[in-house]
């Protein structure tokens, strides 16, 4: 009987200590993985080296990584598109499986989140994914009607805030703010 191929992981995220750490984390449960910073490197590694999963940061520096999820899957359509971001929110995880990424994870994220998510074994063997259902509190609810209105004005933080019925700045501290992450 022959071992299961471990997948190769494509991890494209800004932040080198987070990319490093995940890339070292999956390569010790027997996965391959390289960690890039930017959509170009991403595109020419991907190129060269075909991966099998994409680990892609929402907010790269200069760029998004839901724009990139189309460039990366016109070189590699059976790519595995898993985002993960400081930044979550429901609107941008809507707008992320629907430009076509399987899952969407929150920072922070460790590799066992993310073979749990994408319904692998450390061995790299399919499982059954596991979906967490835990409750939102309400600090974070509101957070994510908030991103969702944002979303549906375009970004455009005066029309959210009339749509809210709120004053603009008061709409602009609770965006600086960023809600507590439930673990």
């Amino acid at each position: 009987m022959t071992q299961p191929h471990a997948p190769t992981f494509l991890i494209v995220d800004d932040d080198d200590v987070f990319a490093s750490i995940m890339a070292r984390s999956l390569v010790r449960r027997g996965f391959r993985a390289q960690a890039v910073a930017d959509g170009a490197s991403a595109m020419q590694r991907l190129e060269r080296e075909p991966a099998d999963i994409a680990l892609l940061d929402l907010r790269l520096e200069q760029e998004s990584g839901l724009q990139l999820i189309e460039s990366l899957r016109s070189v590699r359509p059976e790519l595995r598109i898993l985002i993960v971001t400081g930044y979550a929110s429901i609107a941008t995880a809507v707008e992320a499986v629907k430009r076509g990424a399987e899952n969407y994870l929150p920072k922070p994220a460790t590799a066992d989140d993310v073979l749990r998510v994408l319904g692998l074994s450390a061995n790299g063997a399919p499982q059954d994914p596991v979906i967490e259902e835990r409750p939102l509190n309400p600090d974070r609810l509101k957070w994510e009607h908030i991103q969702r209105v944002l979303a549906e004005q375009g970004g455009n933080v005066s029309a959210t805030a009339r749509a809210l019925g709120m004053h603009r700045r008061t709409l602009q501290r609770i965006l600086a703010k960023r809600p507590v992450q439930e673990r």
